[in-house]
């Protein structure tokens, strides 16, 4: 997603997204995430399917299981997590290591079951810390790898935008499966 006028437009929508409406998707995306994991035995959750390629899904991801698309998921939910609230805090959210946005996110080794639950304590923790904070527009802002400079808010639109990039993925590693 080099392209800079696709950039532009999802910085664009981030800016005029609702933090309300972002946090409405988060919780809308998350009871689909459970709603798919609910359909599936651990044997079928961990079972590697290779979808087409799509928007937001690098090759390396293209082989993944439901399972790991949620441990991804939980990181990844975990980073933003960490950058909002040091943002909203007014303190730097520079990490002692930096993050390797290609590999630090990469499930980590065999992904079961177990997933589904850190799934959603990765999103329960998220949604209540944001809820702490009066504001998130206005913060510092620090860079993502491929949007650049996100303020709090934006950095919360896009836990949104991930969750959804990743939901398409797993409901075609469902169809998959169910054929």
């Amino acid at each position: 997603m080099s392209n800079p006028l696709v950039r532009t437009v999802i910085r664009t929508k981030f800016l005029l997204t609702a933090r309300n409406s972002a946090t409405n998707s988060i919780i809308r995306v998350k009871n689909l995430y459970l709603e798919l994991a609910a359909r599936l035995s651990p044997q079928e959750g961990s079972r590697a399917v290779t979808v087409p390629p799509m928007i937001g899904v690098d090759p390396e991801m293209q082989g993944w299981s439901f399972f790991q698309i949620l441990e991804h998921n939980a990181i990844v939910n975990r980073m933003i997590s960490y950058t909002v609230e040091k943002l909203a805090r007014g303190e730097d959210p520079k990490q002692e290591r930096p993050i390797n946005h290609k590999t630090d996110v990469l499930p980590k080794g065999l992904s079961g079951p177990e997933q589904v639950e850190a799934f959603r304590e990765s999103l329960d923790t998220y949604l209540s810390m944001v809820a702490a904070f009066p504001t998130l527009r206005g913060t510092a802002e620090t860079p993502h790898p491929i949007f650049g400079p996100l303020n709090a808010h934006k950095w919360h639109c896009m836990f949104d935008f991930h969750l959804r990039l990743h939901l398409k993925q797993a409901e075609t590693v469902i169809s998959f499966l169910e054929r």
